[in-house]
């Protein structure tokens, strides 16, 4: 499930390491966070970012590389395309359409935010969501 985070992190990390600086980010959901009924597959692969994001920090801080994980709430995506049961689409899209959720632009101005920092800084977590959403 995590097999796309494991082979962007070990194309760039050498380089990193060699430079003596860089940042990687990760982005996960406020579905690493907490968990939820009918989505186990999907918390349990943004538990994982959460937890192998933290593991990396821990081991490339030394080498001034920084690692962020970026953990958004419901953001207007294709996501539901991916999801085969018409019962967990019903309730996630009447969800969405109850709150103003996040649009791809609001998260991308959060990254841009988290890597603009300084070197030094690393913002080892950005949470965001819809004003509206509760959970």
């Amino acid at each position: 499930m995590c097999g796309g985070l494991l082979h962007g992190v070990r194309a760039v990390l050498p380089g990193m390491i060699e430079r003596g600086h860089g940042t990687v980010i990760n982005v996960s959901s406020v579905a690493g966070r907490r968990t939820s009924a009918n989505h186990t597959v999907y918390s349990g692969s943004k538990f994982a970012v959460h937890g192998m994001s933290e593991s990396l920090r821990e081991e490339v801080a030394g080498h001034g590389v920084r690692v962020i994980t970026i953990a958004p709430g419901a953001v207007e995506t294709e996501l539901l395309s991916h999801t085969t049961d018409e019962a967990v689409k019903a309730e996630y899209q009447a969800f969405k359409d109850s709150i103003e959720v996040l649009a791809p632009e609001d998260v991308a101005a959060a990254i841009g935010f988290a890597y603009q920092q300084p070197q030094r800084v690393t913002l080892r977590e950005l949470v965001l969501a819809a004003t509206a959403q509760v959970a």
